[in-house]
């Protein structure tokens, strides 16, 4: 399996000629984990390959791409782009987003039964088997209906958490990962803003510190979600509570191979 980071940025613009893009990671050719703003770096014939979308959660930053991905590469397609998500996440976008006056409705066109774009629904720990690969929803804590994911090869699996603050119910799950090889978690705050991070539901160095002392398992691990202009001093931050871990921050481009 291997894993290409789109975007993993908090927020889009550019800083010392690198580009900000937000959160979207394509695995192998034909699969999208969220459709952040990194979705549109992609040429028009490798958004065609795409086939499933997994969405952890309905927020902006997370589905940006997705309307004109289905839009751009319509006529390439001879079937449906399947978007996964939980039912209340579904009903979200279904209602906001692709509701004919934000966005057409892909799911009925150019008929129901030859719709663009279809849902599927996924349950919290029910895993998805798509050829070699496993994906598994997992648990997050945000401020709407969220998961994380478990992408697993059979020779290892990367988990990424998805937009979450403190979670208990997610520890347990991945420390039984026995082939556990990366861990994507985001903190989007640098301490002086914990307020906002607890209030938007979201982490800043002091909660991840203490979120990982739960972690019971080894993995590399790598920063995700860091705010535009706080990504240096939240990872500072970060080195400072929890570096015996040696956290690292995820960048756009970085492949993982497992």
């Amino acid at each position: 399996m291997k894993v290409r980071v789109l975007g993993c940025s908090g927020g889009i613009g550019g800083i010392g000629g690198h580009r900000l893009r937000t959160t979207s990671m394509l695995v192998d050719d034909d699969i999208l984990v969220d459709a952040g703003t990194g979705v549109a770096d992609l040429s028009r014939e490798q958004l065609a390959r795409i086939d499933h979308v997994f969405l952890t959660h309905s927020h902006l930053d997370h589905i940006a791409s997705l309307p004109l991905l289905i839009d751009s590469v319509s006529d390439l397609r001879e079937k449906p782009l399947t978007v996964y998500a939980t039912e209340a996440t579904l009903a979200i976008i279904a209602r906001h987003i692709f509701n004919w006056t934000i966005w057409p409705d892909f799911s009925v066109i150019p008929s129901r039964e030859k719709a663009l774009m279809r849902y599927q629904a996924i349950d919290l720990g029910c895993s998805l088997r798509l050829g070699s690969r496993t994906i598994t929803a997992l648990p997050a804590e945000h401020t709407v209906p969220a998961v994380g994911y478990q992408l697993d090869s059979g020779a290892g699996s990367l988990v990424f958490t998805g937009d979450t603050t403190v979670n208990d119910a997610f520890w347990p799950l991945l420390n039984r990962i026995g082939n556990l090889r990366y861990l994507l978690i985001e903190t989007a705050f640098a301490n002086r803003e914990q307020r906002l991070a607890e209030i938007s539901k979201h982490l800043c160095p002091n909660m991840l510190a203490s979120e990982l002392r739960k972690l019971t398992i080894t993995a590399e691990i790598y920063i995700s979600h860091l705010k535009p202009g706080q990504a240096e001093l939240t990872m500072a931050e970060i080195r400072a509570c929890a570096g015996d871990l040696d956290p690292k921050m995820l960048q756009n481009g970085q492949i993982f191979e497992f």
